[in-house]
């Protein structure tokens, strides 16, 4: 019997200035991709009254505390699920007030692809310019800038092409993205968002929904260098199976690259080196598996391994150090000042950890640092050191944004304070005992 291939995942995020249109873009792609229930239509119909004026109001698809259904803002972020024959998608529709930057930050650490909304009768904003700016220091490869309300605007290509030129004015100084798309749409009729428009025969691209089909993503996970944090010692109680008896396997998520059967690997920060014996996955054992899959290896030999250690190839090393710098965007109303304790999480181990210094602060209108700030106010981006009681196992955020990644939690009251993202390590892990073999 033949195995059903794997439908591939993509996740997005949409973003944007205040009204511009992004849970009614969310609401739009469900409904005219057939993708919303006969209870969330029924649904959405008992609402209108509320908030439609008697029609349905698609941004009640995404929209679902009564505060953003009143004010006709997104507050929270709302995670939704669909899918098309070629692609399934998890898109985050996330806030665009400023006071909610750090919602965004939140909704698109994990997209594949970032929408960004734009009111073809504004123009660019400022928040325009703060989600792409967010958007390339998250990493995130592809980048739509959906020209929205373009019915309110006579469907003008010129107008379209002078918000198209002056977004291209400001996107070598992110020098981020690796795949830019300009879509003219109008969220609130359809135009251009599953099916063509007929009222911009000038425009020749894609739909949104065809190109979120179609965009290339495979490789934009890092398969070259196998980063395996170890999440959880595996030692099955009272197993069933008596081939499981002295079962001992490390789990966790591939951070990156692949792993196989027979492969020698180096244990951090120990030293240790062995070979993979076998390699579980929810569909049993198999030869090989690739970022980022969520797996289990039974190692050669038995070693000391714990919660928080790294298992990499000997011959691609990460750094490894207790001096990090990196970016940070600042989450707390009680503004970030030097000498401040929390504690970092990072992969799979949580340290204690200080910022020594802050180095800058990002000025997003102009995209320039603006040096030596006595400290970081809410939604600000600026670049930090920080000194950790453990030392990190790490690359730089562009190049593995899973091992280059961290938050930032404050001890009293566990609450997340900023979200970070590690410059590339000034040197690799050096290791005392590096060519030593069990």
């Amino acid at each position: 019997m033949t195995a059903t291939p794997s439908i591939e995942i993509l996740r997005f995020n949409t973003c944007g200035s205040v009204d511009d249109g992004k849970s009614t873009l969310i609401g739009r792609l469900l409904y005219d991709s057939k993708s919303l229930m006969e209870d969330q239509l029924e649904a959405l119909q008992r609402s209108a009254d509320l908030t439609g004026g008697g029609q349905i109001n698609l941004a009640n698809v995404t929209d679902g505390l009564r505060a953003e259904r009143e004010q006709g803002i997104t507050i929270d972020v709302a995670y939704r699920y669909f899918a098309t024959p070629r692609r399934r998608f998890i898109v985050a529709d996330t806030p665009g007030h400023v006071q909610y930057t750090r919602n965004m930050v939140t909704g698109a650490s994990t997209a594949n692809l970032s929408v960004v909304l734009v009111d073809a009768r504004q123009g660019v904003t400022e928040q325009t310019r703060r989600h792409a700016c967010i958007a390339a220091l998250l990493g995130i490869p592809h980048i739509v800038f959906a020209i929205n309300k373009m019915d309110l605007v006579d469907w003008s290509e010129h107008r379209f092409l002078e918000i198209r030129a002056e977004i291209e004015a400001f996107l070598p100084k992110l020098d981020a993205f690796r795949d830019v798309k300009f879509i003219p749409i109008s969220a609130l009729y359809g135009d251009n968002v599953v099916d063509p428009s007929r009222h911009t025969p000038w425009y020749e691209g894609p739909t949104l929904l065809r190109h979120l089909e179609t965009v290339h993503i495979a490789s934009d996970w890092n398969l070259t260098q196998l980063r395996f944090p170890v999440q959880w010692v595996n030692r099955p109680h009272r197993p069933t199976d008596p081939n499981l008896h002295d079962f001992r396997g490390f789990s966790g998520q591939l951070a990156g690259g692949i792993v196989r059967v027979g492969q020698k690997v180096l244990v951090l920060p120990s030293g240790w080196k062995t070979t993979v014996r076998e390699i579980w996955t929810p569909d049993g054992i198999e030869p090989e598996a690739f970022c980022p899959q969520s797996i289990t290896l039974v190692l050669e030999h038995d070693l000391d391994i714990s919660r928080g250690d790294m298992i990499v190839d000997p011959e691609q090393l990460p750094g490894m150090s207790q001096d990090v710098q990196a970016r940070i965007c600042w989450m707390h109303t009680r503004p970030l000042l030097p000498g401040r304790k929390f504690l970092l999480k990072h992969t799979t181990q949580t340290v204690q950890a200080v910022v020594t210094s802050i180095e800058h602060r990002l000025d997003i209108t102009t995209f320039e640092p603006r040096p030596a700030p006595a400290e970081l106010q809410l939604n600000d981006i600026g670049e930090v050191r920080i000194r950790t009681s453990k030392a990190l196992i790490y690359d730089g955020y562009h190049t593995n944004r899973m091992t280059g990644s961290f938050i930032l939690i404050e001890p009293g009251t566990n609450a997340t304070v900023a979200a970070g993202m590690l410059r590339p390590p000034q040197e690799r892990a050096k290791l005392e005992y590096t060519d030593f073999v069990i």
